[in-house]
């Protein structure tokens, strides 16, 4: 018997077969099979049909006899740089979704851990550990990877290394931070504020270059930052300590930790956003919907981006190629937290 064949499941006439499921979705026993194999082929109503129709059958494939068949350990590893950091948590589980209906485990490692980056790639970059790795930290050197890497497919996302040939899944991050500039100067700002990331970090150079398209080089002030609550607070402290007439009205900030920390530290002494300061974030995680005042941002698709780069790599473990790049278009959500400058604070 096949192992898509072999089942925990049971009806009252015996195991559940793929035959089952098919019927009850409606589809095709091909369609059940293309949706456990290859995913990413699949329309996602008809991929959502074939899983509700697995979980009410109970059907369950022999992972076990199908891993060891074709010399596989059934798991996928992401790297993510720093797990404390919310924005990861939907895009690991889009990620963990499209890898479950193709019959593989999501395991995560922290390349910031106390191990650190180095052993954490040394771990993870191998065949015997995993069948693939998606990479989502980009201040991975090119040739510490290509020392490291020692075989499974291997995917970035989020982030990606100059000089690599990796395939990508990323936002287009020089679109996303033109947004931001365009919506602060359409509502009259003209001194403007940035509080990047770390300088040699590929998200923080695009999306300068995206702001610089808008504002021009000379056209803002940067204030350094590291995607932290912490350099969050700093900027808020050094924006309090401009004399007022040089103290920027709108504010573009790099992540939406990062303006979060800016705004509360800004609250905490008495100002009001978007009275005194307008901000906008980067990111959208969930928690800025819900601040008062709501945060006008840039959002990132995260569990788009989690299932492109999970079905990118089970393009790649199947030995089939995969797109270079696949880039996703941000989108402005606008909140509370923006809006023109008061009156005589413009300038």
């Amino acid at each position: 018997m096949s192992d898509e064949r072999r089942t925990t499941g049971t009806t009252r006439a015996g195991p559940t077969r793929l035959a089952d499921v098919a019927r009850l979705a409606g589809v095709s026993p091909a369609t059940v099979s293309r949706v456990l194999s290859r995913p990413g082929m699949v329309a996602d109503a008809t991929r959502d049909a074939v899983m509700e129709a697995i979980r009410t059958s109970g059907y369950r494939l022999n992972h076990a006899a199908r891993n060891l068949r074709k010399q596989r350990t059934g798991a996928i590893v992401a790297l993510v740089p720093n797990l404390a950091n919310p924005f990861f948590a939907k895009i690991l589980a889009g990620m963990g979704r499209t890898l479950e209906v193709a019959g593989y485990d999501l395991l995560v490692a922290d390349t910031q851990s106390e191990s650190g980056r180095h052993r954490a790639l040394a771990r993870f970059l191998d065949p015997s550990r995993a069948d693939g790795v998606i990479l989502l930290d980009g201040l991975v050197g090119a040739q510490e990877l290509l020392d490291l890497h020692r075989g499974p497919p291997l995917v970035m996302a989020c982030e990606w290394i100059e000089g690599s040939d990796l395939p990508r899944v990323v936002l287009d991050n020089a679109a996303g931070a033109a947004m931001a500039a365009e919506h602060l100067k359409s509502l009259g700002h003209r001194r403007i504020a940035c509080i990047g990331g770390p300088t040699r970090n590929v998200l923080h150079i695009t999306r300068m270059q995206g702001v610089e398209r808008v504002l021009g080089p000379e056209g803002y002030m940067m204030i350094a930052g590291d995607f932290t609550l912490e350099s969050g607070n700093r900027a808020g402290r050094l924006w309090r300590e401009l004399p007022p007439d040089r103290r920027p009205t709108g504010v573009i900030s790099f992540s939406d930790e990062m303006a979060c920390a800016f705004i509360s530290d800004l609250q905490r002494h008495g100002f009001v956003v978007p009275r005194d300061v307008s901000v906008v974030g980067f990111d959208d995680i969930e928690l800025v919907s819900h601040l008062t005042p709501a945060l006008t941002t840039i959002r990132q698709p995260k569990r788009e981006i989690g299932r492109l780069a999970a079905t990118t790599i089970l393009t790649l473990v199947e030995g089939r190629d995969a797109p270079e790049c696949v880039t996703i278009a941000p989108e402005l959500m606008l909140r509370a937290s923006t809006a023109p400058p008061s009156p005589g604070n413009s300038g």
